[in-house]
């Protein structure tokens, strides 16, 4: 069902830099702890949903998957341009995290049209 690309292996190392992200901040940024704990939630959900879809049990169950993935993206999205925004984090260090937000935005814009056509 899943359509042929590197999004699981993308979400799973977009993951790991969320986490090793938010412990930076955690460890120089103390003001903005509800945004890591945010950030953490969401980040680290879109891989966990694209991996639930794997296991659908239905093409309507793996749907759901991915646009949960893409809704956790797209705020994981906002809480990095927040951060960017409040200029805590060098812009040079958060610009590749955000880059790569959004390419997995855009694979799964891709992925949920693919599956939605082969209905």
């Amino acid at each position: 069902m899943e359509p042929k690309t590197d999004l699981r292996e993308r979400s799973f190392g977009f993951a790991v830099r969320i986490i090793k992200l938010c412990g930076f901040i955690q460890n120089n940024h103390r003001s903005v702890k509800v945004i890591v704990n945010q950030m953490i939630r969401s980040g680290t959900s879109i891989g966990a949903n694209i991996e639930e879809a794997k296991g659908a049990q239905s093409k309507a169950d793996f749907l759901a998957k991915y646009h949960i993935a893409l809704k956790e993206a797209r705020e994981t999205h906002y809480w990095i341009r927040l951060l960017l925004a409040t200029n805590l984090i060098q812009q040079k260090r958060l610009q590749p995290i955000l880059n790569e937000c959004e390419e997995i935005i855009k694979m799964l814009v891709a992925s949920l049209i693919t599956a939605k056509k082969s209905r």
